[in-house]
């Protein structure tokens, strides 16, 4: 396996380190030279891809990979790569066996907390999960052209070491909104890098969720990460009074609870099934910084 990864950020750099063992070769971009010691530690080699301009360096170390990862989101012109290299990555990419996109679990839109699945039809709110599905229908087009396998991983909210709820509480930044019957779900980056090198070698195309077994309340999570510190909860904050952004409030205009049961069914196990197998497991492994 050659594996590329376009857009080697929180996720794609902890896919790179699961995967680490499977492949010959791995390289991964970033927007500029600033984080290439962030690659290197995961034994990327380094690549700039801005997702405006094609380089040769790029389009050179395409033309061996068999593994592609693609991270980086899409605007309104639709998905970078595709935008960028077109009709020509295949031509660029001979030895390419199967594509692995992260999208989100936005793309399903609101649905008043019921149970979505992969059947279920998309109806996305913002418009980066407008942007999103756009994105996804790219590259299901690009499977059906080439007849080669695109897993679309829809992922919910990321977290795991160094972005987690304990590091607010310890930092004193964790705040309990409450918005009545609010559910999220979640997904350990962990999962996630196990779950696409899972695809990736079962060579497996199709929607999929990667998500956790438990939607919750987002104060819930606050507050079991607030038992799992010792610390007293914050106060709880009406979200209708809320001083949150645009963005943040834009979050909770959907609620839903994702089944991830079709990847269940591919033979993927959860190391974290739920945010409290997570948090507890976080703080035995002193990952609270």
């Amino acid at each position: 396996m050659r594996l590329f990864i376009f857009g080697a950020g929180y996720s794609g750099t902890n896919i790179a380190a699961q995967m680490q063992g499977d492949a010959e070769w791995r390289g991964g971009t970033s927007r500029t030279q600033a984080r290439f010691a962030d690659l290197a530690r995961v034994d990327l080699q380094p690549f700039v891809f801005d997702g405006e301009t094609p380089t040769d360096e790029v389009a050179k170390a395409l033309g061996t990979v068999t593994h592609l990862i693609q991270s980086i989101s899409p605007d309104e012109r639709g998905d970078p790569v595709l935008r960028v290299f077109g009709q020509q990555l295949n031509r660029l990419m001979p030895r390419l066996e199967w594509v692995g996109y992260l999208s989100t679990v936005g793309v399903y839109g609101n649905h008043d907390g019921a149970w979505v699945d992969e059947e279920t039809s998309c109806k996305p709110v913002s418009r980066r999960s407008i942007w999103r599905l756009a994105a996804e229908n790219q590259w299901l087009d690009f499977s059906q052209q080439t007849g080669l396998p695109v897993a679309i991983l829809r992922l919910s909210g990321i977290y795991g070491a160094g972005r987690n709820p304990l590091i607010k509480v310890g930092n004193g930044t964790a705040r309990r909104l409450v918005k009545p019957d609010q559910v999220f779900n979640r997904i350990h980056v962990a999962d996630i890098a196990a779950a696409t090198q899972h695809l990736a070698m079962a060579m497996a195309g199709g929607i999929y969720n990667v998500t956790d077994d438990l939607p919750a309340p987002p104060q819930d999570v606050v507050t079991y990460a607030c038992r799992l510190m010792n610390a007293s909860p914050p106060p709880e904050i009406d979200f209708e009074t809320a001083d949150l952004t645009p963005m943040a409030r834009s979050f909770y205009g959907e609620n839903k609870r994702v089944s991830n049961a079709k990847l269940k069914k591919r033979g993927f196990r959860f190391r974290y099934p739920d945010y409290k197998t997570a948090l507890s497991a976080m703080v035995a492994d002193d990952q609270i910084r």
